[in-house]
């Protein structure tokens, strides 16, 4: 049996961070995964190969549209899907030779295999050839993600029918797709799919899409979308999906409607990845999707193992996945941190993308916080006009009095690298006046920044 201080199950975000924090505070650190599954899903099938297609197709669309400028151009074969995702293979073999040299030089030995707990201190790993090994911890981190959730009355096949991580095995792009899911996943592979000229119709039982983001701005993305040619089915929940031929599949929803595509995604949430966990003998039991419940410094009802990442659920973002599994790892070896209850910024990679920290409008107003907002539309700013977007929009929202800053929201170019600048003075709890003092370089997008304080102001 193998023994360590630290035991991590899972390699994705949240357990690369913890078994590094816990490495960088000299413990013996073991971390167990899958040997094709250095990583986790976000590198292998959901965050780094989504956004490296979306980056892609965003650079085939700029070729189709530099025409606009008096620029000939073309593309001397047809695109299918196997050419977008040629750099994804690229990234991918990239970033897992990084991460295992980043394992080599802080010493965390890698333990390839299957991981089932024992008791509440020993797992077994079971390898790929049915080899098995105990190994021993005195902390453990469970951090094994989450996958698709696959509602069994959905016919899926990898042919007609797919789901988030399946979709990426397409051969060439459909002509149209129906998508179930109106979320994160639903709106982002929407946006990618429109951007290549497919008819896209998107379905949701909900009646607003993302409605943990601030209403405006999920307004302004519907009509982006809508302007993209995505066709939006809200407060629509799907009844049955069938294949009735090749390139035809229906979705019929409760009301009677019927959506046709040549292909379907279905996107309705994800489930924690831990039915083979044996979590029983540790005494877990996980709650609904198999999700694990973990308290403010995420830990477990067992008090010596943590979770953290998409397998405590919401979020369920890489960002904080990463975030979580440092914190979880400093407050089990009693370090201190100062990134507890800080406003973690959300990157959604829509197009346009959209990213916000901190409150939201509607609940500013249900927390009675008397509160101004600031806007700054991107066609203002000579960026905005020199990248060819006009729509985009940066909001502030701060205290009337105090005209300290309670969030960030922005749609449009670079909103995920921007929002970082907002989540800056949030952190230090700084005045929106930071920002009409502050000199921003010219042209640059960052200075909507000023101009949407100086509206927020001079409504004051």
């Amino acid at each position: 049996m193998s023994s360590f201080d630290v035991l991590v199950i899972g390699s994705g975000p949240a357990g690369e961070k913890a078994a590094f924090q816990a490495a960088k505070l000299r413990q013996r650190v073991a971390l167990v995964d899958r040997a094709d599954c250095l990583g986790g899903s976000c590198l292998h099938t959901a965050t780094i190969p989504s956004k490296t297609l979306r980056e892609t197709i965003q650079w085939v669309a700029a070729v189709r549209q530099r025409s606009r400028w008096g620029i000939r151009t073309s593309i001397d074969q047809p695109i299918t899907f196997d050419t977008l995702l040629r750099k994804k293979n690229a990234v991918i073999d990239g970033q897992v030779e990084m991460l295992e040299r980043k394992l080599d030089r802080n010493d965390v030995t890698r333990i390839g295999g299957e991981a089932r707990f024992v008791d509440p201190h020993r797992v077994e790993v079971t390898d790929a050839h049915g080899g098995t090994r105990l190994v021993e911890a005195r902390i453990v981190v469970i951090a094994t993600g989450s996958r698709p959730a696959r509602d069994p009355a959905i016919p899926f096949d990898e042919e007609n029918v797919y789901d988030s991580d399946t979709i990426l095995r397409l051969h060439d792009v459909p002509r149209s797709l129906a998508i179930v899911g109106a979320g994160v996943i639903g709106c982002e592979y929407a946006c990618m799919f429109a951007a290549l000229g497919t008819k896209v119709t998107l379905l949701d039982a909900r009646p607003r899409v993302l409605d943990f983001a601030d209403h405006e701005m999920s307004e302004l993305l519907v009509a982006r979308m809508r302007d993209a040619g995505i066709t939006l089915r809200l407060g629509e929940e799907v009844a049955r999906v069938a294949v009735e031929g090749p390139h035809r599949v229906v979705a019929t929803t409760r009301s009677g409607k019927a959506v046709v595509g040549e292909k379907l995604l279905y996107a309705v949430g994800r489930d924690g990845n831990t039915e083979r966990l044996a979590l029983e003998r540790a005494g877990l039991r996980p709650g609904r999707r198999g999700l694990l419940t973990v308290n403010r410094h995420f830990q477990t009802a067992v008090p010596h193992i943590y979770a953290a990442g998409d397998v405590i659920g919401f979020p369920s973002l890489a960002a904080t996945a990463m975030h979580q599994g440092r914190l979880a790892m400093a407050h089990a070896l009693g370090v201190p941190v100062n990134g507890e209850g800080a406003a973690l910024p959300y990157g959604i990679f829509t197009i346009p993308e959209l990213s916000m920290v901190g409150e939201t409008e509607e609940q500013l107003t249900a927390a009675n916080v008397p509160y101004e907002m600031g806007h700054a539309f991107f066609r203002e700013i000579p960026r905005g006009e020199i990248v060819g977007d006009r729509t985009g929009m940066l909001k502030l929202l701060f205290e009337r009095e105090s005209h300290r800053l309670r969030g960030v929201h922005i749609i449009g170019e670079k909103a995920s690298e921007l929002i970082h600048i907002g989540q800056a003075v949030l952190a230090f709890g700084g005045p929106v006046d930071y920002f009409v003092e502050a000199v921003f370089n010219h042209p640059t997008l960052s200075e909507a920044y000023k101009v949407a304080a100086l509206n927020g102001l001079n409504r004051l």
